[in-house]
């Protein structure tokens, strides 16, 4: 990511809000714990902590804590968002760290060889960005499928999975969940003007090829049919605390492909027909 883009994501991340703080010892360890491993690259054992976590909004607070703490600011720019489903209920949210997030420029080929993804995966995904601050007032005004008028860019995805757990996916959920569901890293193509409702998703075809193996192709394969749909959702979680989400804030919206797993040493290459490429060496 270069300066003007990383300036892009991290506007404004001085003199925000704060969230909300851990105060149960056992959640800030093992806050702890996750941000060591992203930091020296462990992988931790999930039996010792398996017991820890009672409710996805303890998980939250862990994800919070986490990311907080290895970017140096306590509110995301950027997240990942998605759900198998439409259903509010089913979404899944986390913040990623600045660290992870590399952007092309052009057709640039991204080498993302220095990534650390233990238990690796790829998906392929469209990302959004927030054209104007959001309030926890309008949030929460909005239905789902609502907020198209808050985009103002669109880029094609592909985000690297990696688990800090040795059980990798078969952790227990909420330990994936406070892992920031296992992310590893987001790569971005460049940003484009978002479609609006010009665009039928439901005919959008998605290829994911690595070279050495044949394409995986989809059409119209998005599991809410439309990835704007989550906005609603994601919103409403983003801002629960009563902090807004600014300008320029990237949201993840879900697989077109499902989780495939990551080929090292090989070209990955992620299309989507009318919308653009993205290629990372891995």
């Amino acid at each position: 990511m270069d300066d003007t883009e990383q300036d892009a994501l991290t506007a404004a991340t001085t003199d925000r809000e704060d969230r909300r703080p851990i105060t149960d010892p056992a959640l800030a360890k093992l806050a702890e714990a996750l941000t060591l491993a992203w930091r020296n690259k462990l992988t931790l054992d999930d039996s010792r902590w398996a017991a820890t976590l009672r409710h996805a909004d303890e998980a939250a607070l862990v994800q919070q804590a986490v990311v907080a703490a290895l970017d140096g600011d306590p509110v995301p720019s950027a997240w990942k968002s998605g759900g198998p489903a439409r259903d509010l209920a089913q979404l899944n949210h986390a913040p990623l760290p600045l660290a992870g997030i590399r952007m092309a420029q052009g057709h640039e080929v991204l080498d993302l060889r220095d990534c650390w993804l233990p238990c690796g995966g790829v998906e392929a995904e469209i990302a959004l960005r927030l054209a104007h601050d959001v309030t926890p007032e309008q949030a929460a005004l909005l239905l789902p499928g609502e907020g198209q008028d808050l985009i103002d860019g669109m880029a094609v995805a592909i985000e690297l999975v990696a688990s800090r757990w040795q059980s990798g996916s078969d952790a227990p959920d909420l330990l994936r969940a406070a892992d920031l569901h296992s992310h590893g890293a987001l790569a971005l193509g460049p940003w484009q003007n978002w479609p609006g409702e010009a665009l039928d998703w439901s005919r959008q075809a998605c290829s994911l090829q690595f070279e050495s193996q044949a394409a995986v192709q989809r059409v119209g394969s998005h599991s809410l049919r439309d990835p704007s749909w989550l906005l609603a959702g994601w919103l409403r979680h983003a801002t629960r605390d009563g902090q807004t989400v600014h300008a320029g804030t990237v949201v993840t919206t879900g697989s077109w492909v499902g989780t495939l797993p990551l080929r090292r040493r090989e070209r990955l290459c992620v299309s989507f027909v009318g919308l653009g490429a993205l290629t990372l060496q891995l």
